[in-house]
Parts: C-alpha cells; sequence; structure tokens
C-alpha cells in the first residue's frame, strides 16, 4: 500500500499500475487462504445448506400459495 500512496503522490501512472497489481496479487494470496481454511475445517458454505432447506419446506407449502390482484399506493 505504501507503494501505491507514493505512487499517487507522485502522479506516476505507470507507478501506480504497478503496485494496483501488487496489492491485488495480495489479497487474491490472502483471499484463496481464507477459502482454503474454511475448505479445510470441513465448513460448507453457507448458501448450499441454507437453499436446501428452503427448498425442503418451500415445496410443503406450495397448496397455501394464494394468486391475488394488488394496488400500488403512492
Amino acid at each position: 500500500m505504501a507503494k501505491l500512496k507514493e505512487a499517487h503522490k507522485a502522479q506516476d501512472v505507470a507507478g501506480i499500475d504497478a503496485a494496483t497489481n501488487e496489492v491485488n496479487a495480495a489479497f487474491q494470496a490472502a483471499s484463496q487462504e481464507m477459502y482454503n481454511a474454511q475448505n479445510a475445517q470441513g465448513g460448507a458454505q453457507p448458501g448450499a445448506d441454507f437453499g436446501g432447506q428452503q427448498q425442503s419446506q418451500g415445496g410443503s407449502q406450495q397448496g397455501d400459495v394464494t394468486d391475488v390482484d394488488f394496488e400500488e399506493v403512492k
């Protein structure tokens, strides 16, 4: 980040690009480590588990759906 700040102060476009690429590479590496750590702990993605529960609940309530007209009041 220090390199990026210095390049910004100096208005060095090539330096800004290079420093931005370094920051992005570091962020990607950190993100990958967090993702791998989550998977190593056996943690499932919250969305995958949650979606299955919604389907089972939604399937049993299909008969309770009512189609009605509505009026939007502004």
